[in-house]
């Protein structure tokens, strides 16, 4: 008799996973203690994969040094029991890139990488900067498209061609287009996540 499936169905980037708040002392250094205690606490309670240093993590504001300590202190903490995903985000690529770097020394088991914010760049930019990101480690990659930060959305015709890198696997959307999601999903056969907790329920 065949095994029976699996209740869910296996995610690159598991199933539930929540953006990881970064905590800080009262000098303003992180503190690595408490972020563990808040990883742990987040595994415990059913989270199967973290993103650290995301909008969240306050990523604009820590530096590669306090990037990398904090993904090292996470996957100590709980490492073992979920996927760590790093972000790896900027408005500068070269900067993009040496923050994926850094990721992928300290251990991290993949990257959350969004579109150059603020530049407004074109879709041909938008795709050079996720494929320069992505081709300088080697980890699967979630595209994280919030053209409501970034002021610049990932057009149909960019994802198309960013769903054929055997590296980028998953989108983050936060566009509020549920219907369009949908269609993208199916077309270019990324997995998708929610990344908008209104909407968790239509996705």
């Amino acid at each position: 008799m065949p095994a029976a499936a699996p209740a869910t169905p296996a995610r690159t980037f598991g199933s539930v996973s929540t953006a990881m708040v970064t905590p800080f002392h009262e000098d303003g250094s992180i503190d690595l203690d408490a972020a563990q205690r808040v990883a742990t606490t987040l595994v415990d309670e059913g989270c199967d994969a973290l993103v650290v240093n995301g909008t969240t993590g306050e990523s604009p504001t820590t530096h590669q040094p306090e990037k990398d300590a904090l993904v090292r202190a996470v996957l100590e903490a709980v490492g073992d029991r979920a996927m760590i995903i790093a972000g790896a985000g900027s408005n500068d690529t070269a900067h993009a890139v040496r923050i994926a770097r850094g990721a992928e020394r300290s251990g991290a088991h993949g990257l959350l990488v969004v579109s150059p914010y603020y530049n407004r760049p074109s879709q041909a930019g938008v795709e050079a900067h996720i494929r320069a990101v992505t081709d300088a480690v080697d980890l699967p990659v979630m595209i994280y498209d919030i053209p409501g930060r970034t002021g610049v959305a990932v057009g149909d015709a960019c994802l198309d061609r960013l769903a054929e890198h055997p590296r980028i696997l998953a989108v983050k959307d936060a566009t509020g287009d549920v219907p369009a999601g949908f269609e993208r999903m199916a077309r270019t056969g990324l997995e998708y996540y929610s990344g908008d907790d209104a909407l968790n329920f239509a996705w």
